[in-house]
């Protein structure tokens, strides 16, 4: 090897680790963004969210009160943890299965609104349309598959107590095992600078500082989103996609396991299933390939309050987290197995993508109607 082709190697080699450790300073940041969103939500929303809950309400407006107080707090795992603690505390009854049975809906809900999160980083592809085609269909279709899953099972579970019936079955079996807990590496990696963050906004005595919270998550959030998918474009393209192929992503079953997997390793779908809308942006992952991944994270997002809620003497809170296990666990044995009704959820929010890319002002108005303004408007309206 010549002298030239040598520096030129070298110089090849030195770009190569610089734009990997760019890629992981902007990952970075594009988590804590995605941090940075939850704690501005919670932060104008946990009140409301939390008084919405503790009002007692019949099985469609349980599932409307859960969609909200999940988007409004962005995390399904804070909503599940307050349904179990109005079920410890009494509040749906008693008798556990009761209780239990007032108490899915929210879970359903909470399903739904968890999906919001991922929804928003699709927005940071919305300047180019090819990458926010591939994004914000990417997003979606955790939606449609919930929406879908409640559809189905809502009726059944009030006519038959379908997944309350099996929950308390199952928490009845496992009564008795003692509580496991887990720390999310993800949140303690970019907690403490969300706090910083955080922290700054706040010493402004600003009254409401939460939404300059949110503004500077989302600029972040874009700003992020457009440089990590440059630099993995430019750094990785094909490599990447040839080892999602032939490894992660090469059957749905290994897909859904890892999104499972990774899931229950951060403690959050949200950050999961956000993790892959720029590779879907960037054209690295498909939509075929995304889906059985979400749902392997709708499993893995339960596993965390299933341990927690693993207390030795109490049905009704296991009972609850098995609930949000048996609703995501019948969804995927109902759609997936039928490939018309697989290709349901993907082929609506491919059709929903394109209605996007024509004016973009649909994909914000989609946020907005789903997650807030239907629940909300129902709410009041029925009460």
């Amino acid at each position: 090897m010549d002298s030239k082709a040598a520096g030129e190697l070298k110089s090849s080699q030195g770009d190569t680790i610089l734009k990997t450790l760019a890629i992981i300073v902007i990952l970075y940041l594009f988590l804590v963004s995605i941090g940075m969103i939850g704690s501005a939500f919670k932060g104008m929303g946990k009140e409301f969210a939390v008084q919405l809950i503790q009002s007692n309400a019949g099985p469609l407006i349980g599932l409307f009160i859960g969609i909200l107080a999940t988007s409004l707090i962005q995390s399904s795992s804070t909503t599940t943890s307050l349904v179990v603690g109005m079920v410890a505390a009494g509040t749906f009854g008693d008798d556990p299965r009761i209780a239990v049975a007032a108490a899915t809906p929210y879970i359903m809900g909470a399903n739904i609104g968890t999906s919001i999160t991922n929804t928003i980083v699709s927005m940071g592809h919305i300047v180019n349309k090819n990458e926010f085609r591939r994004a914000f269909s990417a997003s979606i279709v955790h939606d449609f598959f919930n929406v879908i899953s409640v559809l189905i099972l809502l009726p059944l579970e009030i006519s038959f107590g379908l997944i309350s019936r099996s929950a308390s079955w199952l928490a009845e079996l496992i009564v008795g095992t003692e509580t496991f807990s887990f720390n999310s590496p993800i949140k303690l990696i970019t907690k403490p600078a969300v706090s910083w963050v955080k922290d700054i906004f706040k010493h402004q005595e600003i009254i409401n500082y939460n939404w300059l919270l949110l503004i500077a998550a989302l600029l972040l959030l874009f700003l992020s989103l457009r440089y990590l998918t440059k630099l993995i474009r430019s750094l990785v393209m094909h490599r990447l996609e040839a080892f999602f192929d032939s490894h992660i992503f090469k059957t749905a079953g290994r897909a859904m396991l890892f999104g499972a997997f990774i899931t229950i390793l951060v403690q959050s779908s949200s950050i999961t299933t956000s993790l892959v809308i720029p590779l879907a942006g960037a054209g690295i992952l498909r939509l075929e390939q995304i889906f059985p991944y979400t749902l392997g994270a709708n499993i893995g997002t339960t596993i965390t309050a299933l341990l927690a809620s693993l207390v030795s003497g109490t049905i009704a809170p296991l009972s609850v987290a098995f609930a949000h296990l048996m609703f995501n666990i019948y969804g995927i044995l109902l759609i997936w197995p039928i490939e018309k009704i697989r290709m349901t959820p993907i082929n609506l929010s491919k059709w929903f993508a394109e209605i996007a890319i024509q004016n973009r002002i649909f994909s914000l108005l989609y946020i907005l109607i789903v997650f807030f303004i239907v629940p909300l408007t129902l709410i009041f309206l029925v009460r």
